[in-house]
């Protein structure tokens, strides 16, 4: 009968912030995240918008901006210029950089499709027929700040 009017004096509540003894960690830790620095060169033509992507897959790349991982797009403004991705997570990705140099949203490109505008990618590798691939432009982010130099390239 004492155990009843316990029960009724107080309540089941619910403990909150009291570690549970035995169970496993539910939560996982937040991911490591950095800084990727893009120093972009040898911008030759004016006018016209930057735009950089940085792509965690090939998915995409390097021409499919929708389907990057973060996309920037800024006005012209020399022949370098810097942008600066924050709070990325430690991984590998691939950047690319096309230079809307007429402004009309797109990369302008020539009947078989070779660009009219520039262009550039992480790694600077030799751009062939088919364009630079995923794999010989990735690199791995896993340290707080990672820098590079992409050169823009007039076809």
């Amino acid at each position: 009968m004492a155990a009843i009017a316990i029960c009724l004096m107080f309540p089941a509540v619910p403990v909150i912030g009291v570690p549970s003894i035995g169970l496993p960690e539910t939560t996982s830790p937040a991911p490591q995240t950095g800084r990727i620095v893009v120093n972009i060169s040898n911008i030759t033509h004016t006018g016209g918008n930057i735009g950089i992507s940085v792509y965690n897959s090939g998915k995409g790349f390097p021409g499919k901006h929708e389907k990057a991982y973060v996309t920037k797009l800024k006005p012209y403004s020399g022949i370098t210029d810097r942008v600066v991705f924050e709070n990325i997570p430690y991984g590998t990705y691939a950047i690319s950089v096309a230079h809307d140099e007429n402004g009309n949203g797109k990369l302008d490109a020539n009947f078989i499709g070779i660009p009219k505008e520039g262009v550039g990618v992480s790694n600077n590798p030799k751009i062939g027929m088919g364009g630079p691939k995923f794999d010989q432009c990735s690199f791995t982010l896993g340290e707080q700040e990672l820098a590079m130099t992409i050169l823009m390239k007039y076809l």
